[in-house]
This record gives structure tokens, sequence and C-alpha cells, in this order.
């Protein structure tokens, strides 16, 4: 994946967001300074024999997610923007699936030249699009914050 251009080279993430509904190809580009959020938790259930007080089983269930943001990020379109619109007005059937994104959280090295990790997100919902405060000084469309509801995490492979 090309690194994203001026005034983006200064974040450490960048993300990369396709939504089948909105755009055929990538949705949208942007680089961000903080990401929080990569999280996974596996329930326990503990399960207990009759008659045996002195031990336990203990087994995993179900994997819980957490909600990804990204902070102080830019981006160079308004795709995001459009994205929550259509999610806000669209209709039951959309939201299940053509309303959904891949976002894919790419961390690069410190001097930019390799991508170091890539995390998957699947089945995405735009919860939170937060605006900064405005400054005629930058090129690029800001984002103070954003936050995405996702299903399912993986850790893509990295070439050595």
């Amino acid at each position: 994946m090309e690194a994203p251009h001026y005034p983006f080279l200064a974040f450490n993430f960048s993300v990369e967001i396709r939504v089948p509904g909105i755009s055929d190809g990538v949705l949208c580009e942007a680089a961000f300074s903080e990401c929080d959020g990569l999280d996974m938790t596996m329930d326990v259930k503990t399960i207990r024999e009759g008659g045996n007080n002195s031990s336990q089983v203990r087994l995993i269930g179900p994997v819980n997610y957490g909600q990804l943001t990204l902070k102080r990020g830019f981006t160079g379109n308004v795709q995001l923007w459009n994205w929550f619109e259509a999610q806000q007005f669209g209709s039951a059937g959309q939201l299940r699936s053509d309303l959904r994104g891949q976002v894919t959280v790419v961390l690069h090295s410190a001097d930019r030249t390799k991508s170091v990790a890539q995390w998957v997100l699947r089945n995405c919902l735009l919860t939170r699009l937060k605006g900064p405060s405005l400054n005629g000084k930058d090129g690029g469309i800001a984002i103070e914050e954003l936050q995405l509801a996702y299903e399912s995490l993986t850790l893509a492979e990295q070439a050595a």
C-alpha cells in the first residue's frame, strides 16, 4: 500500500476503508496519530462438577470486540461523512450488508518505508465522526475523532 501524501507523512497510522454500498474501490485513505480499541476479549465459562467442591473447569466462550477510536487524522476527501450519512438514512437491509465496511489499520515504521503491522476489521459501522476546530491553513480534511464498531478483528501477516 502506498503511503498517503502530504500532509499525512507525520502520522504513524493509516487507515484504508472499503464500503461496497458507497464505493467500488477504496472509500477513504486516512492517516491518524492515535489508535485505540484493537480489542478482543474471550468470555470464560466456569463449570463445577457436582460433589467436587475443590476444583472447577474453565471453558472458553464467545469473543467480544471493542470499538475502534482513531484520533487526530487527515483524509483527502469527504467520503467518511457520506458513509455516516448513508448509515443514518439507510434501510435495515442496507445496514446489515451494503453499508458495513472493511477497515485496515496499518502501523508504519518510523521512517514510513514499510508497514509493521496491519489489523483488518470486518463488518464495521461508523458510530462517531467528529470534525476538528476549523483552520484555513490545512490542505486536507481533518478528523478529530472517528469511532467504529466492528464484528471481527484479525492481524494480517507481514512479509519479511
